[in-house]
């Protein structure tokens, strides 16, 4: 029996609860009246929920656990079995064994290159259907009996209502939970491989050194001496491409598209013309890197050859931004739309009043009352370019250059990340630890940048609510 029939067996349970338990209390007397007269608590809904969740929480639960306990017990299993005894003892043949057994029995692999795989495929497949079968047996006795205690419950006094919100509270709390949890392991987990970084390289020399050059220092008794690793190219690379390039492309194309679509744009213009600005949101980063490496890269060298710039390269800091800039005008411009739209009709029709004209009442009236709303959607905008890699990692090269020039290659955070966390490597070395610590400045600063635009974006709402 397959996992999957299992829990469709489970929800067609639940289903039966929730159907039985709502006859029932649908049964009590006339609507909204008990047998004897006394008012219900609870609509029938409540009951079906209760009575619903009781068959299926509970066996769901079980069946989760279940699931990543029984491939343990398959193993075991195949292990105790006599076929077992001629297997490899190092651990990684007999694992590379094992494995190829388990995917010829659930049909994943036809041919066997061990010939001990293909003897052990229908002891895996046996023993794979007996504890499927256990669990789905355990897992339908235990929706039965949620199911029948949380039925036996059903009455005009019971509170089913009180339950069923307070489990969907419960819930939701640990919904919540879950994602502060992961966030918290996040930063935790940068933190400890940070520390471990910064005992072998000196966190003065990772945050003000000026040479990037982790391949030089692989062991840890070569980082602490070897000055290989100065992140300042790698900050200015992504400041240069991210918030300086990127957003002198971004900030006056998104700002006058959205004072066009709000202020001149005929509504019909509107309705095709926001959605189609915005799809440059949905375009996967992958595609802005072809466009930036196959057309816009060597259009730019092209052009600093003709007009005699020195140093012009195919991978360039200006390639990389000025695509960026495109790629982030849709979270300018909806931000700078939202916060126009927000601006009360009043100061605009003041203001025409007065005798000012249109474009004067856009630039002293609507884009002043609007600029927090702006700045914050600046600011996001900012700090979703700067952690951008894959443009980078194709438009922009991977040479770490403290360099002004925006037709020179230059390198980011996010790119170092690749690059240093990419092939085989020995992860204790200084060298794959100072992903982490990258990871974790990049995760600082965004994070920053992130709690200033919505305290500015906060602000402007409680001042024009």
């Amino acid at each position: 029996m397959s996992l999957f029939a299992i829990v469709f067996l489970i929800l067609g349970l639940g289903l039966v609860a929730w159907l039985s338990a709502r006859a029932k209390a649908a049964a009590f007397a006339a609507p909204g009246r008990a047998a004897g007269g006394a008012r219900a608590h609870s609509l029938p809904a409540y009951h079906g929920w209760y009575v619903a969740l009781w068959a299926l929480v509970p066996a769901l639960i079980f069946l989760t656990v279940w699931s990543s306990v029984s491939g343990g017990l398959v193993t075991q299993a195949v292990l105790d079995s006599p076929a077992a005894a001629s297997l490899p003892q190092l651990p990684m043949q007999r694992a590379s064994i094992l494995s190829e057994a388990q995917a010829l029995a659930g049909g994943n692999l036809q041919v066997a290159f061990n010939p001990e795989a293909k003897a052990l495929a229908p002891l895996y497949a046996e023993a794979s259907n007996h504890y499927a079968l256990i669990g789905g047996a355990a897992a339908m006795l235990l929706a039965f009996a949620g199911g029948a205690f949380a039925y036996s419950r059903v009455s005009p006094q019971f509170r089913a209502r009180t339950r069923v919100e307070r489990l969907v509270m419960g819930l939701l709390l640990i919904a919540s939970l879950i994602a502060i949890l992961t966030t918290l392991g996040i930063v935790l987990s940068l933190l400890f491989e940070s520390l471990r970084f910064f005992s072998m390289v000196s966190p003065i020399e990772f945050l003000f050194g000026s040479s990037w050059s982790p391949q030089t220092a692989i062991r840890a008794d070569q980082a602490g001496s070897s000055g290989a690793f100065g992140a300042i190219p790698l900050f200015w690379g992504t400041i240069f491409i991210g918030a300086i390039i990127a957003m002198i492309v971004a900030i006056p194309l998104g700002l006058m598209s959205a004072i066009y679509l709000t202020q001149y744009a005929n509504p019909k213009v509107r309705a095709w013309m926001k959605p189609t600005l915005e799809m440059l949101a949905g375009v996967p980063t992958v595609v802005y890197g072809y466009f930036a490496a196959l057309t816009i890269a060597p259009a730019i060298r092209d052009f600093a050859v003709t007009v005699g710039i020195p140093g012009a390269s195919s991978e360039s800091a200006l390639a990389a931004g000025l695509v960026m800039g495109i790629m982030i005008i849709p979270f300018v411009s909806s931000m700078a739309d939202d916060s126009i739209n927000a601006v009360p009709d009043a100061m605009r029709d003041g203001s025409l009043a007065m005798g000012a004209t249109k474009s004067e009442t856009i630039k002293k009236v609507l884009v002043p009352a609007a600029l927090p709303g702006v700045v914050g959607g600046v600011l996001l905008a900012v700090s979703r370019a700067i952690g951008e890699t894959m443009i980078v990692v194709m438009a922009a090269g991977l040479a770490a250059n403290l360099t002004a020039n925006p037709f020179a290659s230059v390198t980011t955070v996010t790119t170092q990340i690749v690059q240093l966390l990419t092939g085989d490597q020995e992860f204790d070395s200084a060298k794959t630890l100072a992903a982490f610590a990258l990871g974790l400045v990049l995760f600082v600063v965004t994070l920053l940048l992130n709690i200033v635009a919505l305290r500015v974006v906060k602000k402007y709402r409680e001042a024009y609510d």
